[in-house]
């Protein structure tokens, strides 16, 4: 897997078939995709114009992922299905179940939306859609299968019961949320973290936002070591994410800020004492929270991530 990724998460308000496009020019070669994103096609097209300028399917890295309302019988392999075929390929470098729980929602909704046949994390069920993934390795469909949005509770069960154990996991990391735990946890089981919103994420949806959060770029200590190596300081996040250990996909259409972060991430480097520095501003902070995903009344976000150590009913 390439240490840096594209996301392509953000499409409401801009072209990621543009974004693959030109950073595919610039030496991207991971991309970061999903079914519920609602633009597979577009990025398809841009991904077979990469292609058919030169650059091998054996060069790219794909990912996409099966929506949390695809999660019956049959249903993660027709989604598998729909992404190859709307993505124009034969094969996923990488797929993952986008949430542990079946609970979806409507486009645009506030944080006060809920899923009429919303229901926790059922640990049968979502070994009934790991099946469904394991499958679609023997299909030859898919090269790896993952998680993503998962915590250690449920991590440790999937486990525990999974015939082919997922690759990777995706999940919120940057230097305002670090996951110590899960990080070391997946990092231990030989699961690759791949981290998004990896310099925060500020054009994420309103009802993720609170006005306690924190601007990972305009910390002080990002800010200063920023300035020591003439880099933004998104830059410093990325630079700390690949050299911490997981795999960051930033979205970005703007060409100078994708070219600048890939160049600064293959020749520049972070001391350890800038490390070290970064690790201690750790603000705990969430950014996606998920609220839309709750299953009763009175609930909180954090129910949602277990942060008891057990999965919550």
């Amino acid at each position: 897997m390439p240490a840096v990724g594209l996301g392509t998460f953000g499409s409401d308000n801009y072209s990621a078939a543009q974004a693959v496009r030109g950073a595919a020019a610039a030496g991207y070669r991971h991309f970061d995709c999903a079914s519920v994103y609602g633009n597979e096609k577009e990025v398809g097209d841009a991904l077979q114009d990469v292609m058919a300028g030169g650059m091998g399917r054996g060069e790219l890295w794909i990912t996409s992922k099966v929506w949390n309302d695809r999660h019956g019988d049959g249903e993660v392999i027709a989604s598998c299905r729909q992404s190859l075929a709307d993505l124009r390929l034969e094969y996923l470098d990488l797929f993952l179940v986008h949430w542990p729980f079946p609970n979806s929602h409507g486009k645009g909704v506030d944080a006060h939306s809920r899923d009429p046949h919303a229901r926790p994390y059922v640990h049968d069920e979502y070994m009934r859609v790991w099946r469904q993934m394991e499958q679609l390795m023997d299909l030859g469909l898919v090269r790896h299968i993952g998680t993503s949005n998962m915590t250690i509770p449920k991590l440790t069960l999937l486990l525990r019961d999974a015939k082919i154990k997922p690759a990777a996991n995706e999940m919120e990391l940057h230097p305002h949320f670090q996951q110590p735990e899960l990080f070391t946890f997946v990092k231990e089981n030989g699961v690759v973290p791949i981290g998004y919103s990896p310099i925060g994420s500020p054009s994420r949806p309103e009802r993720d936002k609170m006005p306690d959060d924190t601007v990972d770029i305009e910390d002080p200590v990002i800010v200063e070591i920023a300035q020591r190596h003439g880099v933004h300081p998104a830059v410093v996040c990325l630079l700390w994410a690949t050299q911490r250990g997981q795999v960051p996909i930033p979205f970005s259409v703007k060409p100078s800020q994708y070219v600048a972060t890939l160049q600064s991430v293959a020749s520049d480097a972070l001391t350890d004492e800038e490390m070290a520095a970064i690790a201690g501003i750790d603000q705990n902070n969430r950014l996606i929270k998920g609220h839309v995903f709750l299953w009763r009344d009175g609930q909180t976000w954090e129910d949602l991530w277990d942060v008891n150590g057990e999965i919550v009913q």
